[in-house]
């Protein structure tokens, strides 16, 4: 960064965390500002002029997306960060929409933020250059062209589409991002565009042309390859002469594909969650009904199969649910991690242990095959516990009825290899490469009955990779699978 340090206007109605995060830019050279809500940020931001600003997003007097929108209106190229622990698809997308830069994540390390402020100030120094840039222009946007040596350089540098158009529908300018966001393979300046674009922008286009007016902007999305292969979001925007009136209108264009497909999984999530809670309540409430209904003469062997059958889905509830947290806590990273010598034969024992129950109502055998002499390893033992758990649990779960599993452990060329196999219903081949995607379950014959979230596995290869292992498959379907993972030790 140049020796010119930002001057920093920190909103966070959290004291700890607002004084901490102070001292801590303080200490880097920053200048700093504080406001300990959204009402005292919005009039600190507009009594100076800041380049970066942190917004807490819940705030009790005004939130943080309203001090964003305030911020960016007066002060369009400072760059705002939303400060949060509650991300959320919705609040991304609005954030975006007003103008905010990035996320901050809570909670958040030191490095980690000077991280972002330093990239904020580099965008700072962007959007000043931009405005400079702007100011400097000719009043025909044509000119623009001709002069794009500075302004290329900026708009090229950015992720974003960018298409100008003037006044008669020719455009005047593009940047090499908007080819792959519209799938065009050239563009020809000066060229009419509107009859190539895609209608929905042609004609938000059209509709600034004929309003005349830079008051209004308009936002679209746009399916650009089918079945939501490539989605853009195209924001067209009124771009005004030095004398504020009409010349054009600039169309920017991003890739929003993740976060519509993020949007999808959502939907499917919430119907999964809905449907794997709702059917084990629906069937406990209906055993609880028979047993508590005094005019039903219940034999006691009866009673104890409807409160073992309550048993075991409320067991499958709850496993749903800390497969959830554990997604969860993975996802915002705020798993404490203890990382001591883990016996691997002390953790599979342990793991059989926890899933007794299982094994024994499905009168399957177990053989443990552990090297003797087998290196202790270095990791979370409660990571290394999950991982062996949730394995055997599928390994149970999808096998025959008194059928096997086999867990062995070795050390092979600098590596601790596990391997546990089962003589369960097996994959497919086309399903062997989605076994740890999130959500994936097997669809076949044999699954129908066999409830689950589709997180284990997930669970489990995040887990390895984090301690820098490789989990693998083999299978065959009918026949059994067999799980490997290879940990490597010194």
């Amino acid at each position: 960064m140049d020796n010119i340090y930002p001057k920093i206007l920190i909103v966070e109605d959290e004291k700890g965390l607002r004084l901490g995060t102070e001292k801590l830019l303080l200490r880097k050279g920053y200048s700093v500002s504080t406001a300990e809500n959204g009402k005292i940020g919005i009039e600190k931001s507009l009594a100076s002029d800041y380049d970066l600003a942190l917004i807490d997003l819940k705030m009790p007097d005004i939130d943080g997306l309203e001090v964003l929108r305030e911020i960016k209106s007066k002060k369009p190229s400072t760059v705002c960060f939303i400060v949060t622990a509650y991300a959320s698809y919705e609040t991304a997308i609005e954030a975006t929409r007003l103008g905010a830069f990035n996320y901050i994540l809570k909670p958040f390390t030191p490095d980690d933020l000077i991280h972002e402020i330093e990239k904020g100030y580099k965008q700072r120094k962007l959007l000043l250059e931009a405005e400079e840039l702007r100011r400097e222009r000719e009043k025909n946007l044509l000119e623009i062209a001709h002069e794009k040596s500075r302004l290329n350089t900026i708009i090229e540098s950015i992720s974003s589409g960018v298409l100008l158009i003037n006044k008669e529908g020719k455009l005047v300018y593009f940047n090499r991002a908007c080819l792959n966001k519209l799938q065009f393979e050239k563009l020809q300046i000066e060229d009419y565009i509107l009859d190539k674009l895609p209608h929905q922008i042609s004609e938000l286009v059209k509709k600034l042309f004929s309003e005349n007016s830079i008051k209004k902007s308009y936002t679209t999305e746009v399916e650009i390859l089918p079945n939501g292969e490539l989605v853009i979001d195209a924001t067209c925007s009124p771009v005004p002469y030095p004398d504020g009136t009409f010349a054009g209108v600039v169309v920017v264009l991003k890739n929003i594909t993740g976060l519509k497909k993020i949007e999808q999984l959502k939907s499917q999530f919430i119907s999964m969650v809905a449907h794997e809670l709702k059917t084990p309540m629906a069937a406990v409430l209906g055993y609880l009904d028979i047993l508590v209904d005094e005019k039903m003469i219940i034999p006691m062997e009866k009673r104890r199969e409807y409160l073992s059958r309550s048993a075991i889905r409320l067991r499958g509830s709850l496993e749903m649910v800390n497969d959830l947290l554990d997604v969860s806590r993975m996802e915002l990273n705020t798993k404490h991690r203890e990382i001591v010598d883990v016996d691997i034969f002390e953790v599979v024992n342990q793991a059989i242990d926890l899933l007794e129950f299982e094994i024994k109502k499905k009168e399957i055998s177990v053989e443990v095959n552990i090297q003797k002499d087998l290196p202790l390893l270095k990791m979370d033992k409660d990571e290394a516990v999950k991982i062996i758990n949730n394995i055997l649990s599928n390994g149970i779960k999808y096998n025959k009825d008194k059928g096997k599993i086999k867990i062995e452990a070795k050390t092979i060329v600098n590596n601790i290899v596990i391997e546990i196999a089962d003589t369960g219903i097996g994959l497919r081949e086309e399903d062997k490469n989605k076994l740890f995607q999130q959500f994936f379950r097997v669809k076949n014959k044999y699954t129908r009955t066999i409830s689950g979230t589709g997180l284990g596995l997930s669970i489990v290869k995040r887990l390895v990779e984090a301690n820098h292992g490789k989990i693998d498959v083999e299978s065959v379907y009918d026949e059994g699978t067999k799980i490997l993972i290879h940990f490597p030790y010194k």
